[in-house]
Parts: structure tokens; sequence; C-alpha cells
């Protein structure tokens, strides 16, 4: 990705990980979903907005920044597209989510399933989790790595799927699981597809 133009803190488990702590502390703008507001702001920071209907900010920060507070009551979506459709409302095409992991399962998994539809939406969003990035793509990709990475695939739409530099073949996987634990042999690896998949990249020390 280029240079990330805002970071969203969603409201799942708070990032612990140096990578994306590295990308909220020096984020040119910063989106909190209102429940993922709490601990940012406890721990010292100051958001640029706060996203949501409101039902998780607790009622301090709730009164003290209501200046910062943009309330979408949208029950239709969740938070963290709120904040990815406000970002881009802004003119934002280029976004990082943190913290959109842990906590509930259901979440987690609704968070990471919803980068396909920023894709379909323009937007360049990938997802920094404590073990490794979310990243959605459609055609052919080649994405810079170190040997042994571990990586997954997780196919939306894609047919006749290859690839170079991984370890174990590809091919059209039907069910999520088949693409899993799959490692990188060399400095970079390369999926070819026509349609939509979903690429999770382990950081290199997670085994």
């Amino acid at each position: 990705m280029d240079k990330i133009e805002a970071v969203i803190l969603a409201n799942g488990d708070y990032p612990t990980k140096p990578l994306p702590l590295q990308l909220l502390h020096e984020a040119p703008y910063v989106a909190c979903c209102d429940g993922g507001a709490n601990e940012y702001i406890t721990k010292g920071h100051l958001p640029d907005i706060i996203i949501g209907d409101g039902d998780s900010l607790c009622d301090e920060y709730r009164e003290r920044y209501a200046s910062l507070i943009h309330h979408n009551p949208d029950q239709e979506t969740n938070d963290q597209t709120k904040a990815v459709q406000h970002l881009h409302a802004l003119g934002m095409k280029r976004i990082a989510i943190v913290g959109a992991t842990g906590k509930r399962e259901d979440h987690t998994i609704g968070n990471i399933s919803l980068l396909m539809e920023y894709m379909r939406m323009g937007i360049e969003v990938r997802s920094y989790t404590d073990y490794g990035v979310f990243i959605p793509c459609v055609g052919t990709r080649t994405f810079p790595c170190q040997p042994g990475q571990q990586v997954s695939i997780f196919n939306f739409t894609g047919k006749g799927l290859q690839s170079a530099g991984l370890a174990y073949p590809i091919y059209d996987f039907t069910t999520w699981w088949q693409g899993t634990l799959n490692r990188t042999t060399g400095d970079t690896f390369t999926i070819e597809a026509e349609g939509e998949y979903l690429v999770f990249i382990a950081y290199p020390d997670q085994h």
C-alpha cells in the first residue's frame, strides 16, 4: 500500500504488537469506532473523529468529546464500515484498520469479510492484526515477503488460481480452510486469478 491516509481503530482487542501500534501512532488521521475510542483516549490519545451510533462509548467520553463524535445511527451496517464510508467521503482511499479482531468471533469474521466490500468501493483498505495483515485482492498480485512467512488465501470469486513463490500449489478453493497454512519460499510471492480473494500474511516473527 502507498502512504496510508488514515487509520481506523475498531472495537475489537486493542493492538499490542509493534506494527499495528506503529501504524496507529504515526497515522495522519485517526478515526475511532465509538467503542474503540474508550481505550484509545484512556491511553492518553485523542482521535480526530469518533464514528458510530454511540452505544459503546462511555458516558464520560461521550460528553467530554461530543465535538469529535460523528453520530451515525444506521443499524444496517457496523461501525467499521461507517468509518470507512466517512473517510471515503473525505476523499481518503488508502486506509489501515487496527483492532478489528478479537472479542466476539462473529464480529471478527464480519469485519474481515467486509474488506472485500471496501475494495469494490474503490478503496485500498487493509486490516492489521497482532499476527498479520489481511489484504483484499482482485486479479494477479505480487507481494514482498521473507522466506518462510505464513500465508493463507481465502477465495471469494476467484477462478484459475495459481501461485509462484509458495510452498504448496493453490487452486480454485471452494471452502475457506482449503487455502490456509501455506508459506513463502523466497522474497516475493505471486497469486494469479480472475476474480476476488483475500490474502492473510503473517508477520515474519509469527509461527
